[in-house]
């Protein structure tokens, strides 16, 4: 493919997978990551995402966006106890952290148009995933006509995962030979490495490697 990727790195198992299907797509030497600081509680996904970019060979780059943390509200900002079951008044897991994925996105986007990026490429998918409206295809490609349109750039939005199950996102990265890295990402939602094994988060990736056959090199790590 021509053009040059942005790829939306959180050191997660998903952004990491697709910074590799970036690479595979565009070329290491068109590929950048972009992280994004947004008072997240666990400050080690921002460690994780530079040493994944690091070992990829693209560059990283932090912006920093507290707003998420002076709202609060969510488990992922605030000292909340994360729970599996929906909120009464939301239907969505103390997880969700509204908008986020729309801010992001748009940040990125603007960061594309200074730096003369056609593409951006996020780790969202509505298999496998908590429910969150933000990880939707449709709401993804309501967002690239927007941004489009709002900045009047011809921009695309890659989602490699969206109709990928857990054990696909799996066998993809084996297959792009992103395994390695997963040794250095982060997924638990308590922030603990090596992870609980217990939180939403870790259950999801353990049965998704589980389903592959694959063994995770996150935990067999020394």
């Amino acid at each position: 493919m021509t053009g040059r990727a942005l790829v939306v790195l959180s050191g997660g198992q998903d952004s990491t997978t697709c910074l590799y299907w970036a690479i595979d797509r565009f070329g290491v030497d068109k590929v950048s990551s972009l992280t994004f600081d947004y008072g997240q509680r666990h400050r080690i996904e921002l460690a994780c995402a530079k040493e994944v970019a690091a070992f990829a060979g693209v560059a990283n780059e932090v912006l920093p966006i507290d707003t998420f943390a002076a709202l609060g509200g969510d488990a992922l900002t605030d000292d909340i106890e994360v729970q599996e079951q929906p909120t009464a008044e939301t239907g969505l897991p103390n997880t969700f952290v509204p908008g986020r994925n729309l801010i992001f996105l748009t940040f990125a986007a603007a960061y594309a148009y200074r730096h003369g990026i056609t593409d951006l490429v996020t780790g969202v998918a509505e298999t496998d995933y908590s429910g969150y409206p933000d990880c939707r295809e449709t709401t993804i490609s309501s967002l690239q006509k927007t941004l489009c349109l709002g900045m009047e750039v011809e921009l695309r939005i890659h989602t490699p995962l969206m109709r990928r199950s857990k054990q696909a996102t799996v066998e993809l990265a084996q297959a792009l030979g992103a395994l390695p890295a997963m040794a250095m990402t982060h997924t638990c939602y308590n922030g603990q490495r090596p992870p609980c094994g217990s939180c939403p988060a870790c259950v999801l990736r353990a049965k998704g490697f589980a389903a592959a056959g694959i063994e995770d090199p996150l935990t067999s790590r020394p």
